[in-house]
């Protein structure tokens, strides 16, 4: 199977779909989780409907299923349940490699009756930040790193989540960072993921093992922010499809296991001038830019409020402790890895922003666009960054929300982010939010019941 990344037609589409002999097409739309929503027509019907609908609060609903009840969600979303329209994007087409019978699967962008983006679908949110940057005459470029856990089957929600067992017959019990040999102990699986990945045509590169027990990570090229948010988001299903195949679970929880570090979406980003292709980041004589210090000083000043996007759930927060290989803070160094924001060793051309603070846990199109939009700000604002840390990061204050509700809260007061991110945007998205926060306040937790019954 062959894809085209130059599909830019409905025609071009028919024609792959011939070519590949689909006979049925899962149509696609992440929500705000990153969650696929859609559905699975027969190619004889997506043909004729060229598109599909779907009510427009389908993209806008928690973890849980649940939708806010009342409330300035309401204000964005019609209370009728009006439908949205749904219109495929060729460029997005890939074939479903696990699928039986010739499958294909398409990403889909939501528009309202007249024709509008959906303010608060995920794609559009990204396609409106890349806006931003195409009318300064720049295109953002991204490279993620995911991190993920392979854990073993676990049907019971109450028992804590176990490493896998490796074709040696064992499970690790030890911190395994960059083995090979840990890795081989999944062999058939990661070959069946890479051979999905090449099928699908995944810009995946390098597979290493992490410091967790049963902790791996996938790292991607670098590329156009709105085609790698899709990639990570087919990763994604593409990774638990194939763990289930072999008898595992893949979960992309902030922090799955106690006691063992949590997993980042760590995404690199630069931005090049699209006249001359250069780096805006590196002067003609290879240093630094005031645009690469603004965008620096961005990060610094707007992760904070923006962090109930890079850290979406109560567990996100469990992640960011100290001495953890995550974050507690915003500061900035070259080539350290106890910061927030890196600057690794690079040329000129190469030169670029390393956000760390995001979890594997966030919606890749929402995420890349928050870490964006902070950069943007910075350089529409000129905010400086503070002094270079050269030391351990770890030894400085927090400086990040400790929760999801103050981060809903910091999200809700900073209007800039409004006005790039857009209004709409941020209030479905806090209020969704709000509604989880209210959910997962309803559970006791076994700390609770150990700690507290008897003693308080």
């Amino acid at each position: 199977m062959t894809i085209n990344r130059n599909l830019a037609t409905f025609a071009d589409l028919e024609q792959w779909l011939n070519e590949n002999r689909v006979t049925e097409i899962e149509c696609l739309v992440p929500d705000l989780t990153g969650v696929a929503r859609g559905k699975i027509l027969p190619r004889e019907k997506f043909t004729e409907d060229r598109g599909m609908r779907l009510p427009e609060a389908i993209v806008a609903m928690g973890v849980t299923g649940e939708f806010p009840s009342e409330g300035p969600y309401y204000d964005v979303i019609t209370p009728t349940d009006r439908d949205m329209h749904l219109r495929p994007d060729p460029t997005t087409v890939r074939i479903v490699p696990w699928a039986t019978d010739p499958t294909a699967q398409v990403l889909h962008d939501c528009y309202d009756p007249s024709g509008n983006l959906i303010p608060f679908a995920p794609r559009s949110v990204l396609r409106n930040v890349i806006e931003l940057y195409t009318a300064k005459g720049w295109s953002p470029i991204v490279a993620p790193e995911l991190e993920f856990y392979l854990v073993a089957r676990n049907t019971d929600p109450d028992m804590p989540l176990k490493p896998p067992i490796g074709r040696s017959g064992r499970s690790e019990t030890s911190r395994q960072a960059y083995s090979i040999d840990a890795v081989n102990e999944f062999d058939p699986l990661f070959e069946d993921v890479y051979d999905y990945c090449q099928k699908m045509e995944l810009n995946v590169d390098t597979l290493i093992h992490e410091i967790g027990a049963g902790q791996m990570e996938i790292n991607f090229f670098h590329d156009a922010p709105l085609g790698l948010a899709d990639e990570v988001f087919f990763f994604k299903r593409t990774v638990r499809e194939a763990a289930l195949r072999h008898d595992m679970y893949a979960t992309f929880m902030a922090k799955p296991i106690a006691g063992e570090p949590g997993s980042a979406m760590h995404v690199h980003q630069s931005v090049v001038n699209t006249v001359t292709g250069k780096n805006i980041f590196s002067n003609e004589d290879g240093t630094p830019t005031q645009e690469f210090y603004w965008y620096i000083g961005g990060l610094q000043r707007y992760i904070p409020a923006a962090m109930a996007l890079f850290a979406p759930y109560v567990n996100s927060y469990r992640r960011l402790a100290r001495h953890t290989a995550a974050p507690i803070n915003i500061q900035w160094g070259t080539d350290n890895r106890t910061v927030g924001i890196r600057s690794p060793i690079a040329s000129p051309q190469a030169r670029r922003v390393e956000n760390r603070v995001i979890g594997a846990d966030a919606n890749p199109y929402c995420a890349i666009a928050a870490t964006l939009a902070c950069g943007y700000l910075g350089i529409k604002n000129k905010i400086a960054p503070s002094a270079e840390c050269k030391g351990d990061a770890y030894l400085g204050e927090y400086a990040l929300p400790r929760s999801l509700g103050e981060a809903l809260q910091l999200l809700r007061d900073e209007t800039d982010l409004h006005e790039v991110l857009g209004k709409d945007f941020v209030t479905v998205y806090t209020e969704v939010k709000e509604i989880e926060h209210a959910e997962f306040m309803k559970v006791i937790s076994p700390w609770e019941r150990e700690h507290l019954l008897l003693h308080v």
